[in-house]
């Protein structure tokens, strides 16, 4: 049974609430609740990817401290943009 855009969504919203790193939740979910249901099937392949990478990864490259891995970089400058304060 293929999944529906609807329930893919929910899946990836919840997996981004869920990491392990509190800080990676928070980021996470703001940009999921912000972005996800306009994003299309290509971009939400590419989250879906970005969410099996480990939270200490993604951490630094949301936070600047590493370059982000040129397949994620535009997608991780995006989260930076709408989940971080400021």
């Amino acid at each position: 049974m293929s999944e529906t855009p609807e329930d893919r969504i929910k899946r990836l919203r919840m997996r981004s609430m869920r990491r392990g790193i509190k800080e990676m939740d928070i980021l996470l979910t703001r940009y999921a609740d912000a972005e996800l249901a306009g994003l299309s099937a290509a971009e939400l392949d590419l989250y879906d990817a970005l969410l099996w990478e480990n939270d200490q990864d993604l951490l630094i490259w949301v936070t600047g401290q590493q370059p982000a891995p040129d397949r994620y970089a535009g997608m991780i400058a995006h989260i930076a943009r709408v989940a971080t304060p400021g």
